[in-house]
């Protein structure tokens, strides 16, 4: 190694930049876009003064901050043998780059082991942070890993924290904390990311909000453990303020890696934005869609059977909800739980997947040749992980189960043991049977329980990581045995709404409620990670099955129009008005999928709490399709100018408002006089002056749709 080295990645206004001496690895700069010069700057200048009651020596922020550096945080590393060795100290041992891929070397050689880190830039700017630790071959005895976890310097302006938080049927609540003394820690300990997983971790300028700002973020692309950390000690963190901290989160004994072999952590992915947190999913967004894994087919209109009947399955009934369904327009019809053999109620059955040949004589098939006679795709859903003690499996091999038979039961079930190879080739025998033998199109794959002490039978060893990975790995064996299936990870509702499972997955179900109201917040925050079109969003019934809140039909369909459009609802029991709306609402989907699959994500920040304002814009600003709606009402009596935001400043656009299936109620006398033709401003005069909106009742929106105009 030379004396100096600095790397300097950089795309899409992002610089991310490490440089190495005599005193190790060390990042230099993330955020804003740097020239080469500017970044050679940084790295002659990130020798902080030497304080008193310290070291003497200046202090640096490796790339890997650990206890023998002088980090007295959360270590990027943590191990042992046997006890000893606990304080990894490391050599760095030079790096390769390729392009934007930079890998990182270490070794340990007094604990017997080498660390890789591999940084890679895309063309969106997000940056993927990968860590392996490899034991040596000649060391002795196991060597227990017990935290592998990216760091990132944060700078002192970097003060506000902005994560999620939530429970079943309020998922991704955000909240906003100071940056403070100390660590502020997100675990999830649930064996699955949970409902108040720390989803997608953000810290930013005070007051930060959806267009302003910069905002330094992180996601850990993993469906088990895992934890994200803002930490600020008073020594700071070398040059900088503060570290954003992220990894899995391994549980005693999950990893003792012999000789030779190696652990490979989860990818952490971390975004910067100068432009708030739209200009984060901006990069985000692009990221996901950028994937090998995502969908690239339009996203068919989807019913699911699961509030229309639950478990009571009448096939001719079914058969008519399939009908009616096509008739409307859905283009893939899911029949959900209930449909395999002693599935009356969530107590019984899970695991056997066989079809009940009492609510079903003739089989499953029938209803498959049905639904694709009447041009829908067919779904299934499934819950492949569990077992409910009730069952043949159970019965039969009860030492298949994790945690073992005597675990508390959640919905009366518990976790299958998926480390063991005859549970994999169980599972991948009887869905793939079921997916072979009806032609099945998609699996709605659930994961209704966390898992606690989960502890598997043969060697009584911490097992969310294996059961992880297994699960991943059945997902993927399905994949390549059935190339054309899609898969939604459901858990519970939105338990399992992650960029790991989303590697084998085509859909998330973000909430089991769906109730508008509700719905809206949970769709806003869970699309700062993840595009609309990876979304499941449902019309359901007049009054909610979740919270038993009565909404009109057309807020319903206005709020499921932006995402992964579907319908949850007895169609059968529908008057002729409100399946002609549905069919407008269908048509209006068609209408303007490609824009809401493709566009890029905004959101205004408004000054009254009762009022949203969301939307997409094409890329190339060309229109924009936005949702002008209210939640609850508010102080002001009238409403003001609103901006409109993400459009081109020089372009001139025609706005207009639509309600194509149904208007919504007012609270006031008349509009404001524009509505009734439309409007043509500027796209600069949108965004700094806005437009004065009509003033709605709660629980009502409308459309407004913005075409450029042309020169």
């Amino acid at each position: 190694m030379n004396d100096h080295q600095v790397w300097h990645l950089n795309a899409a206004g992002v610089s991310f930049a490490v440089a190495a001496d005599s005193r190790g690895a060390r990042i230099v700069h993330w955020g804003a876009e740097l020239t080469d010069a500017d970044v050679e700057a940084l790295a002659a200048s990130d020798l902080p003064a030497v304080t008193f009651s310290s070291f003497d020596e200046p202090r640096v922020f490796p790339v890997l901050p650990v206890e023998s550096t002088g980090w007295s945080g959360t270590p990027a590393l943590a191990w042992h043998r046997a006890g000893a060795l606990p304080a990894p100290h490391l050599r760095f041992d030079g790096a390769d780059r390729a392009g934007n891929r930079l890998v990182l070397r270490w070794d340990d050689a007094s604990a017997g082991a080498s660390v890789q880190v591999t940084y890679g830039l895309d063309e969106w700017g997000v940056l993927s942070v990968a860590t392996t630790v490899e034991a040596a071959e000649h060391a002795a005895g196991p060597l227990d890993v017990l935290g592998v976890r990216a760091v990132l310097p944060l700078p002192a302006r970097a003060s506000e924290i902005i994560d999620q938080t939530g429970r079943w049927t309020r998922e991704r609540a955000p909240q906003r904390t100071p940056v403070r003394d100390g660590a502020h820690v997100r675990a999830s300990r649930r064996g699955r990311p949970g409902h108040d997983a720390p989803y997608l971790t953000m810290v930013a300028e005070a007051g930060c909000g959806f267009r302003e700002a910069e905002v330094w973020a992180a996601h850990v692309a993993f469906s088990g453990n895992h934890e994200v950390i803002v930490e600020r000690l008073p020594e700071g963190a070398g040059v900088h303020q503060s570290a954003l901290v992220a990894g899995e989160l391994l549980l005693p004994g999950e990893v003792r890696l012999d000789a030779g072999e190696v652990y490979e952590s989860p990818v952490v992915l971390c975004a910067w934005s100068g432009e708030g947190i739209d200009g984060l999913s901006a990069r985000l967004h692009g990221h996901v869609r950028g994937r090998a894994a995502h969908p690239r087919s339009p996203r068919p209109l989807t019913l699911n059977t699961w509030e229309a009947v639950y478990f009571d399955h009448d096939p001719a009934a079914i058969e008519e909800l399939a009908r009616v369904a096509a008739s409307v327009g859905v283009e893939r019809f899911v029949l959900d739980d209930g449909w395999f053999t002693r599935r009356h109620s969530d107590s019984a059955g899970l695991g056997d997947w066989r079809v009940d040949q009492a609510k079903w004589p003739h089989g499953l098939g029938v209803l498959a040749d049905a639904v694709h006679g009447l041009g829908m795709q067919c779904g299934l859903w499934v819950e492949p992980e569990m077992v409910n003690l009730d069952s043949d499996i159970a019965r039969a091999h009860p030492e298949w189960i994790l945690g073992g038979p005597d675990a508390p039961t959640w919905r009366h079930q518990l976790p299958l043991d998926l480390t063991v190879p005859e549970v994999r080739a169980h599972l991948l025998d009887r869905i793939g049977s079921l997916v072979s033998d009806h032609g099945i199109d998609y699996l709605k794959w659930d994961h209704n329980r966390e898992l606690h002490a989960a502890v598997t039978h043969a060697q009584g060893r911490a097992a969310v990581r294996a059961q992880t990975l297994a699960a991943y790995s059945v997902m993927d064996q399905l994949g390549e045995r059935f190339p054309e299936l899609e898969i939604e990870s459901c858990a519970s509702g939105g338990a399992r709404v992650d960029l790991g499972v989303l590697e084998r997955t085509h859909r998330v179900w973000p909430s089991d409620v769906n109730d508008p109201v509700e719905r809206q917040r949970v769709q806003r925050w869970t699309g700062v990670l993840l595009p609309p079109e990876l979304v499941g969003t449902h019309v359901g019934p007049a009054t909610a099955h979740t919270t038993h809140r009565t909404t009109d039909l057309s807020f319903r369909m206005l709020t499921a129009l932006f995402g992964h459009a579907g319908i949850e609802w007895d169609l059968t029991q529908c008057d002729e008005d409100e399946r002609a709306a549905l069919r407008a609402w269908t048509a209006t989907y068609r209408e303007f999928r490609s824009l809401l699959h493709g566009g890029i994500t905004v959101r205004a920040e408004l000054a009254d709490p009762g009022a949203i304002l969301h939307g997409v814009v094409a890329p190339d600003a060309s229109r924009a399709l936005l949702c002008w709606a209210r939640l609850e009402t508010s102080g002001p009596a009238s409403t003001p100018r609103v901006p409109i935001p993400g459009l081109d400043d020089p372009t001139q656009y025609r706005v207009t408002v639509r309600e194509p299936f149904g208007a919504a109620h007012r609270h006031q006398v008349a509009d404001p006089a524009w509505v009734a033709t439309g409007v043509t401003m500027s796209g600069r005069a949108l965004r700094t002056a806005g437009l004065p909106l009509p003033l709605l009742d709660p629980a009502q929106g409308l459309l407004l749709e913005c075409v450029r105009v042309p020169a």
